[in-house]
């Protein structure tokens, strides 16, 4: 079976890296005892694919994770033992098993949901609230990326689903596509470039909310968060002895 894991990720565990997320999970799995299934050859693995890492830094109430086991007694059992297994700062929140069908976590995810707030005593002197309408009704967004083959140019715009400022939080949705994956830094740099102020050094406090599917067409899409996709009823056949 396929399963699908929503997790947390917070405190200072957000300063871990994505690999070493990874290993946590590798172990953590071990220790709560799922009957995880393995790749074959001669250095097995877990099978186990995560959708798009989070940043270093960044705090997130929706990642995932995709894993196989060979058999499951409930998903309400898998959340509880791996909640027992974990350590603060990473809370699993759901389990689903997974249609056969259903693409992997990587290659499903095409757009994520961030709130976004300022340090205190970093708030920019621009007045966002004034000056966001005539941002969003820009043509163009452009910004000047840097890549491993030098920099080159990306518009910024069609990849801005949603972006909403409450006063005190950006309320943001945007592409996370492998094609796309616009940053929400990125947005908020060139917000503030267009009235000619620089972002501080370490102002942002990001939390990702929530990571999309879609499971419309490329013409009519909708976004469904990956964990809603599956079910926690496990098909008679497949529960274990």
């Amino acid at each position: 079976m396929k399963l699908r894991v929503k997790f947390k990720k917070y405190g200072p565990v957000r300063f871990i890296g994505h690999l070493d997320v990874m290993r946590f999970f590798q172990k953590t799995i071990r220790r709560a005892g799922l009957d995880v299934a393995y790749t074959g050859g001669y250095s097995p693995h877990q099978i186990m694919t995560f959708a798009a890492p989070l940043g270093v830094g960044l705090e997130s109430n929706g990642e995932y994770m995709d894993i196989e086991v060979n058999s499951l007694t409930s998903c309400s059992d898998a959340v509880k033992s791996l909640n027992n297994a974990s350590v603060y700062g990473i809370e699993i929140t759901s389990v689903k098993i997974l249609p056969n069908n259903a693409g992997n976590a990587m290659a499903s995810v095409v757009a994520a949901s961030y709130t976004v707030r300022f340090r205190e005593g970093r708030t920019p002197e621009t007045d966002i609230a004034a000056v966001l309408p005539e941002f969003l009704e820009k043509e163009k967004i452009l910004i000047t990326k840097e890549t491993k083959k030098g920099s080159r140019e990306l518009d910024l715009k069609p990849g801005i689903y949603e972006l909403i400022w409450d006063g005190s939080a950006f309320h943001m949705l945007v592409d996370a596509s492998s094609s796309g994956n616009i940053k929400p830094v990125q947005i908020i740099e060139a917000l503030l470039a267009e009235h000619k102020e620089k972002l501080q050094e370490n102002a942002l406090l990001i939390t990702r909310e929530e990571v999309y599917t879609n499971t419309g067409t490329e013409e009519n899409p909708v976004l469904t968060p990956l964990g809603d996709i599956g079910s926690e009823t496990i098909p008679l056949s497949e529960k274990s002895l």
